[in-house]
């Protein structure tokens, strides 16, 4: 009697042990399955991306055409959520301060993560704070000036500006932008005394470029390849390391005489920090597969933008190395933003 009794008290003990003993075999299975398993189970509900942006943007455009393939993908809805404000910090903090599940993640950009670190305080480390996934795109900038200045190289363009007396001028859509470093990189580099002029957009600067007004600017290969083609502008070179798909007979900036020169507008996927290695691999994965795909291409041709599949790590990678490239440039024209 006292034997049954004493093994009566101790079954609860032994099923805690053997429930304990269970959860640990299960998140081993896990770890040694990997993405395999992990698969089966996620995403279980939607996946939210948070574009720190305004809809109607490159950015967003760019955020639903994965959005809409990778819900294909997993079956599960895949919702853009905009969250813009203080020049895209405010979306980057809400996904900072996210779980580390998978559900939430961040459209971030050049502007989010190696720009704006530089120019203002923010609620986040750009680095410690986030988890790359996927580098998704670039988007290429290029370098236009008036007809009217009868240049047709980049050569020829800085003879005329560094005759001219009193020093240049260049235009961006706004101080702080991506747009706004590139031409400082290029005055740097080519030895320029040259005056920034922001607009509030690109679009609005090209009348004043095109009229001469203002010498030269870096701008989206969305508007200013059309409004080369009519000849309002023209166009001596494209800031990316290599040609580009949608302009290939155009030149790049590097091999017009500035070996090493780039300034590209990226997009990635990223998403809270210590977001698990199997979710990573699985997104990863997934979101690589879409990107070389022939309508993605397509939709990225649209927005001026070319896709780009890539490691985590190399992703990673490239953030860092163009974080050191602006903040030299930042540093260098002692760039500061009127909060």
């Amino acid at each position: 009697m006292s034997f049954y009794l004493t093994f009566q008290r101790r079954v609860p003990a032994v099923k805690e042990i053997m429930r304990r003993v269970g959860g640990v075999l299960l998140l081993a299975a896990v770890g040694l399955s990997g993405p395999v398993a992990l698969a089966e189970t996620f995403p279980a509900r939607p996946i939210k991306i948070i574009v720190p942006f305004a809809a109607g943007g490159s950015t967003d455009a760019l955020a639903r055409v994965i959005a809409q393939q990778l819900g294909g993908t997993f079956g599960q809805a895949v919702t853009v959520d905009n969250r813009p404000g203080a020049a895209g910090a405010i979306g980057a903090d809400a996904v900072a301060k996210a779980a580390a599940d998978g559900y939430t993640l961040l459209m971030a950009t050049s502007s989010t993560h190696a720009v704006l670190p530089h120019l203002r305080k923010l609620p986040y480390d750009p680095i410690k704070d986030f988890t790359p996934v996927a580098q998704i795109g670039t988007a290429p900038n290029v370098l236009v000036v008036s007809p009217s200045l009868g240049v047709s190289d980049i050569a020829e363009l800085l003879k005329v500006m560094k005759g001219k007396e009193g020093g240049s001028s260049f235009s961006s859509s706004g101080s702080g932008t991506i747009t706004h470093l590139i031409g400082e990189a290029f005055a740097q580099a080519a030895g320029l005394k040259a005056t920034h002029v922001p607009y509030k957009t690109g679009v609005q600067a090209l009348p004043d470029i095109a009229s001469g007004q203002v010498d030269f600017a870096f701008d989206s290969i969305v508007w200013t390849l059309p409004q080369a083609k009519t000849g309002r502008v023209k166009a001596l070179a494209i800031s990316s390391t290599r040609r580009s798909a949608l302009a290939p007979d155009l030149p790049t900036v590097a091999e017009s005489g500035f070996p090493g020169f780039e300034g590209t507008t990226w997009f990635g996927l990223m998403g809270p920090r210590n977001l698990p290695a199997p979710l990573v691999n699985e997104l990863s994965t997934q979101i690589n597969k879409i990107l070389v795909s022939a309508d993605a291409k397509a939709l990225f041709e649209a927005q001026g933008a070319e896709p780009v599949p890539t490691s985590p790590n190399a992703f990673a990678q490239m953030i860092k190395t163009d974080s050191e490239r602006w903040a030299r440039v930042i540093s260098s024209a002692n760039i500061k933003l009127n909060d």
